[in-house]
């Protein structure tokens, strides 16, 4: 099962292991990240990689990491999510809401598209 977290609980699902990197997986495409995209902080990275590019990049995700995956709604980043599980990657989550909630629930400084 797959962690269905909203924008506004991530920092505390990332602090259940605070001993792992704490990663925002964006998986949308390029012109996506150019209209809106999250900012990392304290808590967290932000790595970017198109879903279709995840296969071909899985190594440079580390499996020790806590990996948040974001896209636009949450559907994309879902896909994603499984497939991480499916490949060995234990503490995996769906950023539920996607960018669009981010903007309702954490950032509004980031642009609705």
């Amino acid at each position: 099962m797959i962690d269905q977290v909203p924008p506004a609980h991530l920092q505390a699902w990332f602090d259940q292991a605070p001993d792992a990197p704490a990663v925002v997986l964006d998986v949308r495409e390029p012109w996506e990240l150019q209209t809106a995209s999250v900012k990392p902080d304290a808590g967290f990275t932000v790595v970017a990689v198109p879903m279709n590019e995840i296969p071909a990049r899985l190594a440079e995700l580390a499996p020790a990491q806590r990996i948040a995956c974001l896209c636009h709604h949450g559907a994309r980043s879902q896909r994603v999510a499984a497939f991480l599980a499916h490949n060995g990657y234990e503490q995996v989550a769906n950023i539920s809401g996607g960018i669009d909630a981010w903007s309702q629930q954490r950032d509004p400084s980031v642009p609705r598209y």
